[in-house]
């Protein structure tokens, strides 16, 4: 796709890009006139895509980011996403757009052997297929690990899964919701100081289990450069939370027999929350002893310090956390929030604003660091997107496609693995494919 139909609207100058033309997916890169280059650290590795909703498709965007040519198969009725959240036109929802850049579409109905004849097709010469429905389902359709490798043994068969399969839970249907409750999160807002039970309002366990399968993934591949070798991996949404919840939380129970109870003080009092100033509210942490030192100073109460046995050293405020967080919100509360930004900040303390999400987009670091774009999308007219987080010296990730629509590339992709115009044709009458 060129950039005559995917143009960047405006960006800062040093987030100007060339012009550049989008080379075949086999061609290994793009083309600046006669010159390729390289548009990602992945150029070159092909990923068979069978995710959908969040978990998967937010690791396979950080690698199409990253320069893969990741090639989404879709159903016929589409990912879940593609109707939720806003939507402008019927299918192409905010969230799809946000977690699906980079990618080509194609539908293919797996529920027929057409179709799943067509995925080993394109698994063939994939380096990497991603699934995130459950084993079993995979193994009834035919796509297990076994029925992949046998058409292509080098290939990295990576699979994020709700529980280990080895476990009684193995078989049970896994959501954000579902293992957020497992490992504890609204019972730790309860014990923050919540009223009830409540879910982070954001889905941090498909979000931290597509990072793990991201990880998974680019270790695998450098596995499979020393060793010649393709494998499947089973990354878990349940343990994968578990061991990021516990590393916080495993306290005293780290010992056995235990030494204390469970939960790290300092995350669980109720006093930790942003502080309420006196015309707003602000985010400062106060943590290590010159800190602490700087902010006595600050209200003139320097020669105190040494003195004040709860606060005067990190292992006596580990002690007193809720004091600390208490007296701190105490004194912050006796002036604005402008006062305290210019006297923490000149303190050399931790502190920023609270933003909302609204603040967000006009924050002016993000500005300055041109992390937002708003580019034309050919079917959704201006869309506002975000840049890959992580700069590079030599091969920056950056967006080379927008979201794709419902089977976009079907005819494209099948091409390339060889399929003839009239073959397509067939799969398309027979309601294996919609392009």
């Amino acid at each position: 796709m060129s950039r005559e139909n995917y143009n960047i609207c405006a960006p800062p100058p040093a987030v100007i890009r060339n012009d550049v033309t989008m080379a075949s997916a086999t061609g290994g890169g793009r083309t600046h006139g006669d010159q390729a280059f390289m548009s990602g650290p992945l150029t070159g590795v092909r990923i068979v895509d069978l995710t959908s909703v969040i978990l998967g498709p937010y690791a396979t965007q950080i690698l199409a980011d990253y320069g893969a040519d990741v090639i989404k198969v879709e159903a016929p009725e589409g990912d879940n996403t593609r109707y939720v959240a806003a939507t402008r036109n019927h299918g192409m929802g905010a969230n799809f757009i946000h977690l699906n850049r980079n990618k080509r579409s194609v539908v293919l109905d797996l529920k027929k052997p057409q179709g799943r004849a067509a995925v080993l097709r394109l698994a063939k010469t994939a380096d990497i297929l991603v699934y995130n429905i459950r084993p079993q389902a995979m193994a009834r359709l035919k796509l297990s690990y076994e029925d992949v490798v046998a058409v292509n043994p080098r290939i990295i068969y990576a699979g994020s899964t709700g529980f280990r399969q080895s476990g009684p839970y193995a078989a049970k249907a896994a959501y954000d919701d579902i293992i957020q409750g497992m490992v504890a999160l609204p019972s730790l807002l309860m014990q923050a100081g919540s009223d009830q039970p409540r879910f982070v309002p954001s889905t941090v366990t498909d979000r931290i289990t597509g990072l793990n399968t991201v990880h998974a993934i680019l270790a695998a591949l450098y596995y499979r450069e020393r060793t010649g070798e393709g494998q499947a991996i089973e990354i878990p949404m349940f343990e994968g939370l578990t061991q990021f919840i516990l590393s916080d939380h495993m306290g005293g129970k780290t010992f056995d027999p235990p030494i204390a109870p469970m939960g790290y003080p300092r995350l669980l009092t109720k006093h930790r929350s942003p502080y309420k100033t006196r015309d707003g509210y602000l985010c400062a942490l106060i943590y290590n002893d010159k800190q602490w030192r700087n902010f006595f100073k600050l209200l003139g109460r320097e020669h105190e310090f040494e003195a004040d046995e709860r606060f005067n050293s990190h292992a006596n405020r580990a002690k007193h956390f809720d004091e600390a967080y208490a007296w701190v919100a105490r004194e912050l509360a006796m002036r604005t929030s402008a006062e305290w930004l210019h006297a923490l900040t000149a303190a050399d303390i931790p502190v920023m604003p609270l933003n909302t999400l609204d603040d967000l987009l006009d924050d002016p670091h993000l500005a300055e660091t041109g992390f937002f774009h708003v580019n034309e999308h050919p079917s959704e007219g201006r869309v506002r997107e975000m840049d890959a987080p992580s700069t590079w010296s030599k091969s920056q990730p950056e967006i080379r496609l927008p979201a794709p629509r419902l089977g976009e590339h079907s005819a494209e992709v099948l091409r390339e693995a060889g399929y003839t115009d009239a073959e397509i044709s067939a799969l398309r009458t027979t309601g294996v494919t919609n392009s």
